[in-house]
């Protein structure tokens, strides 16, 4: 199978070959390993490179599942695979190899995948870039002197630049809406306990953080979620049901939906240009679909809100490094840790129980009141970001500290709510800034409702396709 053509296909496109007897999953494996090789040098996306052992999976038995035999990467952050090390993006809190699979990492080996390495994160997944200390600046093969996002950068710029179909990525505070908005990907946070969380990972306790992959097309993230987003046994906070598969949901008409939109920010300030008349440019597309489409802003005190997720986030990054300091069995020294990580571990450290849980207690509050507003529509569209993917050099979490949160600030206003709610949120790349850069929208469904989603991202992909768009760096 020749590059252009192991690229031109999606996840589901490659394993219809396979199944089909049209290719043998070893190409697959030998097409990925290439452009891999060819594209890397660049973009620094991939950590671990696990290639023979991808070779023997491929030329042996694999699983029949909805995706045998297709490439794929993991992302290096908390999710173990066996036998893989783990470097958690940190010079602090590498491990060797892991004795066994995480649940998520399960369930793709039954899709039939065949797990090629792992890729970049920044340190513990904290900014919305990928560059740390360790492994370098992770780039966009949109423009190299771009941010690809974060923290699943590295997932994003491998599957942009055609590495693989889809990539695995985390979602936190939208580390997968904005690395797809940033590399012109489909990107969903899916509602949460959708996916599988490990009962050992204390991290995820909160259910802020969501698995899934970043893909090309909405049919890869429909068939994903299918194979991987089924209950998981124990499970205290089980996901609602679906009716049907996902995969049937893309040939139903969304119907007259109700979509209310917002480019609002927490601090008043506005977006960019760019990005402000993609939205309109969107709502007034959906409008022209029959949907019934209104402006309305989020209701709620959006500066008490971020006042209190970072309280919360701070307290529960302190008691991860506790872990990691428990097994390294020593504090991490002056520059083994860096700037963003240690205020963080500080920060929470020197947060009194009372005050911790106080900011929980707000966060679920407010948290609420956002459920009770967009009860009343079907959607609520914003931007994924507040401007297109900034310029490495003005993004920096290793530079000036107070420069980097003002620049963040400005372009990651709109995705860290609906980790807080678990609400189903995807990232869509609809439009390109003037250079070329693609601009995500983002749609967000009632808790548990992917299906309205996967309706709505089909029609959408129907009506303004993007499916012949690459970066530069692609063929």
């Amino acid at each position: 199978m020749s590059l252009t053509e192991y690229a031109s296909h999606d996840g589901v496109g490659l394993a219809r070959l396979v199944a089909e007897g049209e290719v043998h999953p070893i190409e697959l494996v030998e097409a990925a390993i290439d452009r891999i090789e060819r594209r890397d040098p660049v973009l620094n996306a991939v950590v671990h490179r696990a290639f023979d052992e991808a070779r023997a999976a491929a030329a042996g038995e694999l699983p029949d599942g909805p995706f045998r035999g297709v490439p794929f990467l993991v992302k290096d952050l908390g999710r173990p695979v066996r036998g893989w090390p783990s470097s958690e993006g940190s010079r602090f809190a590498g491990t060797g190899p892991a004795t066994a699979d995480c649940v998520i990492v399960e369930r793709y080996r039954a899709a039939g995948l065949v797990l090629l390495g792992t890729t970049t994160t920044p340190e513990f997944g904290i900014p919305g870039v990928t560059t740390s200390a360790r492994l370098g600046v992770t780039r966009n093969p949109w423009d190299p002197d771009r941010i690809p996002g974060g923290s699943s950068g590295g997932a994003a710029a491998a599957v942009a630049s055609g590495m693989v179909p889809m990539a695995h990525g985390t979602d936190g505070l939208g580390s997968i809406r904005i690395p797809a908005a940033c590399c012109g990907l489909v990107g969903l946070k899916p509602t949460r306990y959708r996916n599988p969380a490990d009962p050992g990972a204390h991290w995820q306790v909160r259910g802020q953080v969501a698995d899934h992959v970043l893909c090309r097309t909405v049919r890869d993230c429909a068939a994903m979620l299918d194979a991987t987003g089924h209950p998981q046994p124990g499970s205290p906070f089980p996901a609602p049901p679906k009716q049907r598969p996902y995969l049937h949901e893309l040939g139903r008409p969304p119907g007259r939906l109700r979509i209310a939109w917002s480019d609002a920010t927490p601090s008043g300030r506005p977006v960019d240009d760019e990005v402000a008349a993609a939205v309109r440019a969107t709502a007034d597309a959906l409008a022209g679909l029959g949907h019934d489409v209104h402006q309305e802003d989020l209701a709620i005190d959006q500066r008490a809100f971020y006042r209190a997720l970072r309280t919360v986030n701070a307290a529960g990054f302190a008691a991860e490094m506790s872990l990691v300091v428990e097994r390294v069995g020593r504090e991490p020294g002056d520059d083994e840790i860096e700037q963003l990580a240690r205020r963080a571990y500080e920060a929470g450290r020197a947060l009194p129980a009372d005050a911790a849980f106080r900011a929980f207690g707000q966060l679920q509050e407010l948290s609420w009141r956002i459920g009770e507003q967009l009860a009343a529509v079907d959607v609520f569209l914003t931007p994924v970001m507040g401007t297109p993917a900034p310029r490495v050099d003005d993004l920096d979490p290793l530079g000036d500290l107070r420069a980097f949160d003002r620049a963040s600030a400005a372009a990651f206003p709109f995705t860290p709510p609906f980790n807080v709610t678990g609400q189903p949120s995807m990232s869509l790349p609809l439009h390109r800034s003037a250079d070329g850069l693609p601009i995500g929208m983002m749609v967000t469904a009632r808790h548990g409702d992917e299906a309205t989603l996967f309706r709505l991202a089909a029609q959408l992909e129907r009506e303004l396709p993007w499916s012949g768009l690459h970066p530069p760096i692609w063929n």
